[in-house]
């Protein structure tokens, strides 16, 4: 006797995985197959539930979490699917609900084509092997999936669709051209953090400039009614811009992952499991302003409650410690007395002394040197690139075969180690090692095993960016050019010119206050001027600067 008061829930659900099976497994067809059931078979109070587009190996879906509510409300009585796959693709979960919450709520479960009712019981004893087949197929899919995803991202093809400033290439499928419009506002981006502004600073100068953002733009271009507020840019899209690295011209894929077909969540890939192909497409950025942006957001800068920011914050490095030297000021300072102090100072009670360090007096020894530079190299452009490469090239050469000398030693130790490792694990088995003993000595290796790692990499990567001097080189030069005449520092500059300087404590030996500072450029790393030092002595520039 059928209770006709309890709703009888007729439940539909197709997946991406499901659509080459369209014909029969469509919505459509499923809601037909089960209204012709339900009327055949007496049940009247019926509510239709629909999962269009919604995968079987979870239950996150809102037409199955909204029957469950019903279940849980002991308002069902039936629940109809035309076979078990419809109703799920997970086998524990699956018979979790079938086996223990439907017969609790005493919910009587069909699946038509499979003959399943848990009225009358498994008829033919195949239920749980189905649904643990049900379970195979989109993990059998998802690795198919995978693997053609796989092939096309190696073959340097894009995976994923174009950024913001780049478009599809209507001519070769899977690789993007450059966007014009959208590519200026990109390079724009990248100028405004190369000029020392964060996320924050660049989405207020971008909305002040009357910026379409990305979302309004794409409106735009498809003649779309543009979104409110179409000039207010996220923080988030801004951070998303900066980090992107394919515009440098490169293809950059599998960047994420999830660890199972039945997990949506995707976790960032180490750059070492990622694929990149350098010089797939035009590029928005050079590659040196990408790289010189990632490292200035690894050094935030924050402004003071003076509302004052150092020029030369997260550049200057303590030498004697290694910390970073924090910005001081106050509003009641008149610009002249704004410094810089070690971070493990901490008002003598560190670990460190001050390195104590004027701006103003950075400031001009920074711009004497840039411009010592600056008319260095354009003196002879030439003879200064065959005598750094001269100079140079003779030493890093030692210093490569240094570092791939002790990169082959440091390999050959990691596999001494694993063999080590081995031959503990045969002795303790045999009985000739105890197993105290044994677990003391391979935690000694596997720790020298973990540092090996991390020199191994360390290493090559030294090797590589070593190995990439020329380049290097052409880029200096570069900027130089750029830079035609300096006569004051702005943020831009320092950031283009500057990797980082490094301040020694004052030495008082004399009687005199002397410090030493070395800088340290991008690209060369060092430049040498037979007119300066490479460490400047600023004894001269504090006496100067002392009565001011």
């Amino acid at each position: 006797m059928l209770d006709q008061q309890k709703i009888t829930i007729l439940y539909c659900r197709l997946s991406n995985e499901d659509q080459s099976d369209q014909e029969s497994n469509s919505i459509q067809n499923q809601r037909t197959l089960l209204t012709t059931y339900a009327q055949s078979h007496g049940y009247n109070n019926i509510k239709v539930l629909v999962d269009d587009g919604y995968t079987g190996t979870n239950f996150n879906r809102p037409g199955v979490q909204e029957g469950f509510e019903l279940v849980k409300q002991g308002l069902v009585g039936t629940w109809i699917v035309k076979d078990m796959s419809r109703f799920g693709r997970d086998y524990l979960t699956v018979g979790q609900y079938t086996e223990l919450i439907f017969p609790s709520f005493d919910v009587r479960f069909i699946a038509i084509n499979d003959g399943v009712d848990s009225a009358v019981g498994d008829t033919d004893g195949f239920t749980a092997i189905r649904n643990l087949f049900n379970e195979w197929y989109p993990k059998d899919t998802s690795k198919k999936v995978r693997a053609v995803l796989r092939q096309k991202g190696m073959s340097g093809q894009h995976i994923g669709k174009p950024p913001y400033g780049y478009q599809e290439d209507p001519e070769r499928k899977g690789y993007w051209i450059v966007d014009p419009e959208a590519a200026a506002v990109v390079a724009h981006i990248f100028d405004l953090s190369i000029a020392g502004k964060g996320p924050d600073q660049i989405a207020r100068h971008l909305e002040k400039e009357q910026v379409l953002t990305t979302r309004a733009y794409y409106a735009k271009r498809k003649g779309k009614p543009l979104p409110d507020k179409p000039h207010h840019w996220n923080n988030n899209s801004i951070v998303g811009i900066l980090e992107r690295r394919e515009y440098t011209g490169c293809t950059c894929n599998f960047k994420t992952y999830s660890k199972s077909y039945k997990l949506k969540k995707r976790i960032p890939n180490d750059e070492k499991d990622m694929f990149i192909l350098e010089d797939t497409q035009e590029a928005i950025v050079p590659k040196v302003v990408w790289d010189r942006v990632q490292e200035l957001r690894k050094n935030k800068r924050r402004p003071v409650k003076a509302q004052r920011q150092g020029l030369f914050s997260g550049l200057l490095f303590c030498s004697d410690c290694g910390s970073k030297l924090h910005f001081a000021t106050c509003k009641s300072f008149d610009g002249k007395q704004d410094h810089y102090v070690c971070a493990q100072y901490k008002s003598g009670r560190g670990d460190c002394s001050a390195h104590y360090i004027r701006e103003d007096v950075l400031r001009e020894i920074t711009l004497e040197r840039i411009q010592a530079v600056n008319a260095y190299v354009r003196q002879d452009v030439e003879h200064f690139r065959e005598e750094w490469l001269r100079c140079r090239r003779k030493d890093q050469e030692r210093s490569i075969r240094d570092g791939q000398k002790r990169l082959k030693q440091a390999k050959k130790r990691l596999d001494d180690l694993d063999r080590l490792i081995q031959r503990l694990y045969e002795d303790q088995v045999l009985g000739n090692l105890s197993m105290e003993r044994y677990k003391k000595m391979s935690a000694g290796y596997e720790s020298e095993q973990e540092q090996l790692r991390l020199e191994i990499a360390d290493l090559e990567g030294w090797v590589n960016q070593q190995q990439e001097m020329d380049d290097n080189l052409d880029s200096f030069i570069a900027l130089v050019n750029k830079y035609v005449d300096v006569t004051e520092l702005n943020q831009t500059i320092v950031n283009e010119y500057i990797h980082k300087i490094i301040v020694h404590a004052p030495d008082k030996s004399s009687g005199h206050r002397v410090q030493k500072v070395e800088i340290v450029w991008n690209f060369l790393e060092e430049v040498g001027i037979p007119s300066l030092p490479t460490i400047l002595n600023i004894q001269k520039t504090l006496k100067a600067q002392k009565t001011a």
